[in-house]
């Protein structure tokens, strides 16, 4: 992979195949990994709340369901 230094940027380089920037500061691309890595956890949290309200929902509908049959066997 040939790198040309981007202008301006010390921590910038331009792969010259892919065309691509590439941030060549270690400590920069661990900040990032971990703030993805941060974001992915808190989604996983939301989606796991998410079923779980989700469950209480319909848990919540069967007990409504079993106590309307139950009034209605009194009358």
């Amino acid at each position: 992979m040939a790198k040309i230094q981007v202008e301006g940027f010390g921590n910038l380089v331009r792969d010259t195949n892919s065309n691509a920037i590439v941030n060549t500061n270690k400590s920069e691309f661990k900040m990032y990994m971990a703030r993805m890595k941060s974001r992915e956890k808190q989604g996983d949290k939301i989606r796991d709340a998410v079923k779980e309200i989700n469950n209480l929902k319909k848990e919540f509908y069967e007990i409504k369901q079993l106590l309307l049959k139950v009034v209605n066997e009194k009358h």
